[in-house]
């Protein structure tokens, strides 16, 4: 089965819904979503997101972890992007941010130096994160609106009961 790359949209100072998981998450059921045909782009995210929080694969962004990826991206604000808001999921991660630097660069500066840290703590090499990530512009408030309080209850949503430390948002 073939994988599919999105396309990526990327402007400076845009408003952008951003979601990457970890490569150990991705299984065959995500992989027949990701290429089905049948659900539009959105819908097929929807599902993506249920599974990816019901599902135990790839959940290695716990107790520490989640302390170390909230510290990386607080840091790249405002070189990077001007941060909105954060929730890190037991094995995905979704951020709301205005870009000040491409797409590319700012998932690079995302994943890299944590795929390193994280590897190095749990002793391990290889890739941590999926290759591929998802992001949506957002197009109007209200828009901004549905993303930020889909971010600020994902965790309350999945019953985690460390939800309080996932979340970070610029108005609470």
């Amino acid at each position: 089965m073939k994988h599919r790359s999105l396309h990526h949209y990327s402007e400076i100072d845009s408003y952008q819904f951003i979601t990457f998981r970890t490569q150990d998450s991705i299984d065959g059921f995500l992989l027949k979503l990701a290429d089905s045909s049948d659900f539009s782009i959105a819908e097929k995210q929807m599902q993506i997101d249920e599974y990816s929080d019901r599902s135990n694969k790839g959940c290695s962004l716990n107790k520490g972890f989640i302390i170390l990826l909230m510290t990386h991206i607080k840091a790249l604000d405002p070189v990077f992007y001007r941060l909105i808001a954060v929730s890190i999921m037991p094995n995905h991660v979704h951020l709301l941010v205005q870009q000040t630097e491409e797409m590319k660069v700012i998932m690079k500066k995302l994943k890299g130096v944590t795929a390193f840290e994280i590897n190095k703590l749990l002793v391990r090499k290889g890739h941590l994160w999926e290759k591929s990530y998802f992001d949506k512009a957002i197009r109007d408030e209200s828009h901004f609106q549905l993303a930020y309080n889909y971010i600020k209850n994902n965790a309350i949503k999945a019953n985690l009961k460390d939800a309080d430390i996932r979340f970070y948002g610029i108005y609470e």
